[in-house]
């Protein structure tokens, strides 16, 4: 079975014990930490994944480094990912469970790229005007992205709302040739 196809199944079974919890959105923020703790951490990653260390001796690992920080389920989440040897999983795995969370509270993700930061009320704005066009509550992150020169980027889903210069450029040149 495909590592796809397994992190769909650890995330959905992950989403509907939150669900019946109720901590649907906290669960989602212990899964984006781990993930990015782990993302971030070199040696960490390379600990996880070398085949000559026992589970045991990466699971009391995990333990100490997240204990009090996340939730019962995804201690328990992550250390039957390392029990069943799929911890290579893990970024699909919080990728899936947030789309599956945003379907079921009616949220999108939107990434915005701007050439400069943008602030809490611009943020609110993209978020009011986005949630028109897609029917969703908009949660926005916001990426600098200096090559853009100016005007923003907006990314909900595998949608691109380019309404940058450097896109525009793009476009007129292209209509020009």
């Amino acid at each position: 079975m495909s590592d796809i196809v397994v992190a769909k199944r650890y995330a959905k079974a992950l989403f509907e014990v939150a669900r019946e919890k109720g901590v649907i959105s906290q669960v989602e923020e212990e899964l984006k930490s781990v993930g990015s703790a782990i993302r971030d951490n070199a040696d960490l990653q390379k600990f996880l994944n070398h085949p000559n260390v026992g589970t045991s001796v990466k699971t009391d690992l995990l333990k100490q480094i997240f204990e009090g920080k996340v939730s019962e389920m995804v201690a328990n989440t992550l250390q039957v990912l390392i029990d069943k040897g799929r911890q290579s999983i893990l970024t699909a795995l919080v990728s899936d469970y947030v789309k599956i969370a945003n379907e079921a509270l009616g949220q999108a993700s939107a990434t915005v790229y701007s050439a400069l930061t943008l602030t809490e009320a611009q943020q609110a704005e993209i978020a009011s005007q986005f949630s028109k066009v897609t029917g969703k509550t908009i949660r926005v992150e916001n990426v600098v992205e200096p090559k853009l020169l100016g005007g923003i980027q907006v990314r909900i889903g595998d949608r691109l709302y380019d309404g940058s210069l450097a896109g525009k450029l793009d476009r007129l040149s292209k209509a020009l040739v």
